[in-house]
């Protein structure tokens, strides 16, 4: 076991160095940069531009060098110092901004994870074990339609509905009269009460496909002759289910939590962006438009690192929960 961890971390670093040009790549391929961006605003506006000033910052910014001269610039800084870069749409440090972001992005994630799995992990169970019946034909129909129903678009219904029918403005995570208030009882309620709306429409996509695949491994586990050996000595059918069947089932959602990591992180853009909330995603929404490139970059590179460790962290559970990975054969 040690020694496949060690090999794992080894691997990582060569991951995590073509990552982070991978990542700087994306981000150069429109024409033109930040400044030539707001140059071009600039002379639409009518307003002179100062050909040294422009100099200047791109010498600030290291735009004045080659592309790869400007990824050495980026990366050595990150390993060196830790240090993202400066922004500049916002003219900050690009950690500044990412952590100023960070609680709320975390806690809308865990709790969008949280809730989907609450939900969907008895309900695919229950889907499985009373199959071809009406409530499984039910939460089929439901599952689909979650999949199917972008974030965005259920984003924007939700939100017209609540406003139409329940009178309450929709955007952010606070009131007006509690956005700038100090924390109290007042103020955890009203963020309770804003809550649930981006959690729930987060997590529909999500509930959808953990039903469905559930359900599935469920379904396939119940006809191996192991379950048919274990109904044969006597064991009742809820400790045998529980027991056996759904912990095996179970190994596809164990091997995935690694990406669960990276979505706590960004979060869904679209969706963050309709219903105004201020996390990550709208933040590298934006960096992309304006192609603050040190911005975008960091985003987009720390979800990657993270996709890569949480991955490792699936490997690790899994290999401890399920033995025949530990053994080899799968």
């Amino acid at each position: 076991m040690g020694a496949y961890i060690l090999r794992r971390l080894i691997a990582m670093i060569p991951t995590i160095f073509l990552i982070s040009l991978v990542a700087f790549l994306i981000i150069q391929l429109p024409p033109g940069d930040f400044l030539d961006t707001v140059i071009a605003n600039m002379q639409k506006a009518g307003q002179t531009v100062q050909p040294e000033a422009v100099a200047a910052l791109r010498e600030r910014y290291a735009l004045d060098q080659p592309l790869l001269g400007q990824y050495l610039h980026w990366f050595t800084s990150i390993i060196t110092r830790g240090d993202f870069g400066s922004s500049m749409l916002y003219g900050r440090p690009v950690w500044d901004l990412i952590a100023e972001r960070m609680p709320l992005t975390l806690l809308l994630g865990i709790s969008t994870v949280l809730f989907g799995w609450i939900v969907s992990l008895p309900a695919g169970i229950y889907s499985a074990v009373k199959k071809y019946t009406v409530p499984d034909y039910v939460m089929t129909a439901l599952a689909f339609l979650g999949i199917a129903i972008p974030g965005f678009l259920l984003a924007l219904t939700v939100a017209f509905l609540q406003f139409k029918y329940g009178g309450k403005a929709v955007g952010g995570m606070f009131s007006p009269e509690y956005a700038e208030a100090d924390w109290n009882l007042g103020k955890l309620l009203d963020f309770l009460d804003h809550l649930w709306l981006p959690v729930l429409v987060l997590s529909i996509g999500g509930i959808g496909g953990t039903i469905r695949i559930l359900r599935a491994n469920l379904l396939d586990e119940l006809r191996k002759p192991y379950v048919v050996t274990a109904r044969s000595r006597g064991l009742s059918e809820r400790r045998l289910i529980a027991n056996y069947p759904v912990r095996v089932a179970l190994n596809p959602f164990i091997a995935t939590i690694g990406w669960l990591i990276p979505a706590l992180f960004d979060g869904e853009v679209l969706v963050a962006t309709v219903l105004g909330l201020e996390t990550t995603g709208p933040l590298l929404l934006r960096s992309l438009e304006s192609q603050d490139m040190y911005l975008a970059g960091s985003i987009i590179f720390i979800a990657c690192v993270l996709t890569v460790i949480g991955t490792l962290i699936s490997d690790i559970l899994l290999a401890l929960i399920d033995p025949r990975v530990r053994a080899g054969v799968i």
